[in-house]
């Protein structure tokens, strides 16, 4: 049933500029009114952020009571905060918590809806716009935007996909969610993932312990990602048995990886022969996902990115495909958002002569 199935929508029109928002000449008031109490209050958010950020986004005034919320603003713009919220109410019915970035993937994706309509038309009930991906632990796992939409139509149709983007844009977080996903589906036998072991801007020595504790500060984020989407101590158990491998890429020369899935984070930091090494590891029954942020590169001056020279080199080759995060399709914070947007705006009004910002930093 739909969330709005037994809700009340009334519009008021024509009030005395005194009462609109700024701005607003015609100003509608809809009301919905939710049948679970408790998928009400996710919708809504810990005291009431997702709503605060759905006012903030649409620019309505949006107000909770009990199970009922009542959105005021411009119509349409009224109108979209209906959808918004009812498409929330639909993931919740899903399951899993809510928050401000599932609030920002539901206006794009019915924003993307609205566009596939005529105006005299409308949305069939429960109609998905944005692919997702799910596990046991975590459940459905949908996209927040069309890059993100993109990346996991990609991951499930193509062998070998490379992400580049900016931090926060979810290129491996959702990586390493789709590669549990099969995981646990028994579409693949092992979960294999690899990280360059390059600092970023510091020299960190020889560090104690044996193999996998030298390599794991360098994977940690993997670590995380990894306990988001399973079970701890289906982690540790999977690493004990070998079903799921974290090694430093060094250590991929000379292997056949067989009915895997495969991953390279921070690719950025290979050097083309590291990659290609790493490209030619594939076998039979495996996928691979490449993902990193070329704008982030920590390797000598000098130095090209394997990642970089792999996305030329196999532009086109069947089987491979490429998607491009930009900084508006950061989802980890609106200041992540925002630093990687000056960054991007300084960056293209003041170009530097070095390679990267860490070696302009080096020199100053």
């Amino acid at each position: 049933m739909r969330p709005a199935d037994n809700a009340t929508a009334r519009a008021q029109k024509g009030r005395s500029p005194s009462t609109l928002h700024p701005g607003v000449e015609e100003e509608a008031e809809i009301i919905l009114t939710f049948d679970d109490n408790r998928l009400a209050s996710l919708v809504f958010g810990q005291y009431d952020q997702n709503l605060a950020h759905l006012e903030r986004r649409l620019n309505v005034a949006a107000v909770a009571n009990g199970n009922r919320v009542t959105v005021k603003g411009a119509p349409e713009a009224s109108e979209m905060a209906r959808r918004v919220l009812e498409g929330l109410y639909d993931r919740a019915r899903q399951g899993g918590a809510l928050g401000p970035g599932d609030v920002d993937g539901t206006i794009q994706e019915a924003t993307l809806q609205g566009s596939l309509f005529s105006p005299e038309e409308a949305p069939a009930p429960g109609l998905t716009t944005f692919d997702q991906i799910a596990t046991r632990k975590r459940g459905p796992v949908r996209a927040r935007n069309a890059a993100q939409n993109d990346y996991i139509k990609a991951l499930k149709s193509n062998e070998l996909v490379f992400a580049e983007g900016p931090a926060g844009t979810g290129k491996t977080w959702l990586a390493v969610g789709y590669a549990v996903s099969l995981l646990e589906a028994g579409q693949v036998d092992r979960l294999i993932i690899s990280r360059p072991a390059v600092e970023a801007g510091e020299r960190l020595g020889f560090l104690p312990g044996d193999m996998r504790e030298k390599v794991d500060p360098y994977l940690r984020p993997i670590y995380d990602a990894l306990y988001d989407f399973m079970e701890a101590r289906h982690v540790d158990r999977g690493l004990q048995t070998g079903m799921i491998e974290i090694a430093p890429l060094a250590f991929m020369r000379g292997r056949t990886l067989t009915n895997a899935l495969v991953l390279l984070d921070e690719a950025q930091n290979t050097t083309t022969m590291q990659m290609k090494m790493f490209l030619t590891r594939l076998g039979e029954g495996s996928r691979m996902i490449i993902t990193g942020d070329p704008t982030q590169i920590d390797l000598p001056p000098g130095q090209k990115s394997g990642l970089v020279e792999a996305v030329r080199i196999l532009n086109g080759v069947e089987g491979i495909s490429r998607v491009t995060f930009k900084e508006a399709d950061v989802v980890r914070h609106d200041l992540v958002r925002r630093i990687v947007s000056a960054y991007d705006t300084d960056f293209r009004n003041n170009p530097p002569q070095e390679t990267s910002y860490r070696e302009r930093d080096r020199r100053l």
